[in-house]
């Protein structure tokens, strides 16, 4: 494990990351999902994609990297930015899982990889919303000590400053950023996936003309069992990417 690290808008984030076969000569760079980290993508895909030098991070705020600053997607990406430019790697792939997915899009990388990409507005169930609905009732009424009890669990022990994050993130409709990008994406969907449910997968391809939506069984980890096959997936579209 290394730590870079990267001064942004006056504030200092120390970035882990680790980098697997590092004389390899294209770059694949992993970004996880909300509440995750490194380990998670690493454990999915360190014995895969043999051929390209991996770049696992924790990005600011998760694992072993830090903030202290209330972000949007968009200052995680520039941050991200600022740190592939030290490390002096390609962006020839990036990989993005969920909220990942988001950052990966706005890095503009040769080739995309969506793994149950965040991005897409879903409906929220009824029970959230009447939860939601709840809790903006007794704001106004000043009962603000029950918020504990009206928390997401996407959001439950984090910091003030991820916790201000989180707020930002959660809902960014990303239909605009993914109509912008204009390389080549692969989507890789859980069939069974309630968080990012496979029909996003369609209405974000229908954003990037030079997009392939990819199918599998599972939720919103089947990366976890089925990294074998997405790794091939991503071998085979790359090599496509060369031939142009």
């Amino acid at each position: 494990m290394a730590v870079k690290t990267v001064q942004y808008q006056q504030h200092t984030f120390s970035i882990s990351y680790e980098i697997i076969n590092p004389s390899a000569r294209f770059d694949v760079i992993f970004l996880h999902g909300w509440g995750s980290h490194k380990n998670l993508m690493k454990h999915a895909f360190g014995s895969h994609l043999n051929a390209f030098r991996h770049i696992y991070v924790d990005m600011p705020g998760f694992g072993n990297s830090t903030c202290n600053m209330a972000l949007n997607t968009e200052d995680y990406a520039n941050i991200l930015e600022s740190f592939i430019s030290q490390i002096n790697v390609s962006k020839s792939i990036v990989v993005g899982h969920s909220f990942g997915g988001k950052v990966a899009t706005l890095l503009n990388p040769d080739l995309l990889v969506l793994v149950a990409s965040a991005g897409i507005l879903v409906p929220k169930p009824l029970k959230v919303r009447v939860k939601i609905a709840l809790f903006k009732f007794l704001k106004a009424t000043g009962l603000t000590s029950l918020r504990r009890f009206f928390v997401a669990p996407d959001a439950q022990g984090l910091s003030e400053p991820m916790y201000e994050t989180f707020k930002q993130v959660v809902n960014e409709d990303f239909t605009e950023a993914f109509g912008n990008f204009k390389g080549k994406a692969l989507l890789c969907f859980g069939r069974q996936d309630t968080a990012t449910p496979l029909w996003t997968a369609y209405q974000i391809a229908a954003l990037i003309p030079e997009s392939k939506v990819v199918e599998y069984d599972g939720d919103h980890y089947f990366f976890l069992e089925q990294a074998g096959s997405v790794a091939k997936e991503i071998e085979t579209t790359f090599l496509k990417t060369l031939e142009h």
